[in-house]
């Protein structure tokens, strides 16, 4: 087949396994090789059925997003309707993380298997973006339009044991997963067909459902254009055949994809990422372990900086320049957690135990033993050079010195 998808056989059921690590991506390679293993296990007359499954950790999860860069869509419609037209049941058995696109292939499977520890999720709408391989047609089908419509605004992911309750999927497996898949198929086999296809079944329109999820768009995903589309693109669902759905689904899905948010949102995605890898530092290479911090200038970038130090559990010493500008800054830092506590994201005790972890006083004393220092004064290359100076002749041999600048060129 390829070297990332195979046939084989188990038994009288034909198994096709993605296998493209780490995550079993879907890109346009991949769903050629897909389209042409279906193709032989439906025309291999040793194979009554057919099991797809994800090597690996997950299942699927998703398309492969640099493939989004280019503002094309991955077509997988003709894939989709192979399988739903398949003239043998087709069986997904899930496991890990299904995402996106692999949920999207597994609804145009006729039955769906998932390991008890599976998560599912349509997480499109975080891309800016909507689904757009029948996603907002077949979801409704399966777990009706409120279900579908909470599920893709809110991109949470569910558990194997909820999306059978809503009736994504026919059975929660505990145990060998494709031993299972595989007596599965040969049951659905001797049962005979035909074999159910999501696209026959109907769905009713839901105002209060859509208002819903309308509602909660508003909520977590403010300002977003992505979220309107989907839920525009699962009315269509309900008023439209299935095919004119899909095509509506797959004109709105392109919009989202050239839109700038769709394009911002993705760029953003790739470059958190890419931010988590340094060229040429593998991941044997051990982090140099911070327990100690000093920052200079209790103004808003220090006292930030503070923040997030100790929030990670790294004693600071807080230096400046006056005591003034010292109390000043521990008031806004303990201000910012009061607001928190207000809010309910902590407790009172957590805000203790963390301002507990900032020595706050003037000059450099403890800063020999500080792991990092972080200067954050105000803008000028003057008074930064005379800093680094100072601190220089202070600092132990492997600190890591840091400045806070948003104009001068620190080269």
């Amino acid at each position: 087949m390829s070297s990332h998808v195979t046939v084989s056989l188990s038994g009288r059921v034909a198994v096709v396994t993605l296998d493209n690590p780490p995550v079993n991506a879907l890109g346009s390679a991949i769903i050629d090789a897909l389209s042409k293993a279906f193709a032989d296990a439906a025309a291999n007359g040793s194979a009554d059925a057919i099991v797809f499954r994800g090597a690996g950790k997950v299942f699927i999860a998703g398309a492969d997003i640099h493939e989004f860069t280019s503002g094309n869509a991955i077509d997988m419609t003709p894939l989709l309707t192979q399988l739903e037209n398949s003239p043998k049941p087709v069986i997904a058995a899930m496991h890990g993380t299904a995402l996106g696109g692999g949920v999207e292939i597994a609804m145009a499977c006729h039955y769906r298997l998932a390991a008890a520890e599976t998560q599912i999720g349509m997480p499109e709408v975080t891309l800016g973006i909507i689904p757009g391989a029948g996603g907002t047609q077949r979801l409704p089908r399966l777990v009706g339009m409120a279900k579908a419509a909470e599920m893709i605004i809110s991109a949470q992911f569910l558990k194997a044991s909820d999306a059978h309750t809503a009736g994504l999927i026919d059975k929660v497996v505990n145990g060998d997963l494709l031993e299972q898949a595989v007596q599965f198929a040969t049951e659905v086999v001797a049962k005979g067909g035909p074999h159910p296809r999501v696209r026959d079944r109907s769905v009713a329109p839901d105002p209060a459902g859509i208002d819903a999820a309308r509602a909660l768009a508003k909520k977590i995903r403010r300002n977003q254009t992505a979220p309107a589309m989907a839920l525009e693109s699962l009315e269509a669902a309900a008023v439209l055949p299935f095919d004119q759905g899909i095509a509506k689904e797959r004109e709105l899905a392109k919009q989202s994809l050239v839109s700038d948010q769709g394009r911002a949102m993705i760029h953003a995605f790739l470059a958190e990422r890419a931010a988590s890898k340094v060229p040429f530092i593998g991941k044997e290479t051990q982090p140099y372990p911070i327990k100690k911090a000093a920052i200079i200038g209790a103004g808003t970038m220090g006292g930030g900086i503070t923040m997030a130090m100790i929030n990670a559990g790294i004693a600071v010493r807080l230096s400046d320049s006056s005591q003034e500008s010292l109390d000043r800054g521990i008031a806004t830092i303990r201000k910012n957690y009061e607001n928190s506590v207000k809010k309910g994201r902590f407790t009172q005790d957590v805000v203790e135990a963390r301002m507990a972890l900032i020595d706050a006083r003037l000059g450099y004393g403890g800063f020999e033993d500080a792991d990092i220092i972080v200067e954050a004064v105000f803008e000028s290359m003057d008074l930064k050079k005379k800093i680094f100076g100072e601190i220089d002749a202070i600092a132990k041999r492997d600190c890591v010195l840091a400045t806070n600048t948003s104009t001068l060129n620190i080269d």
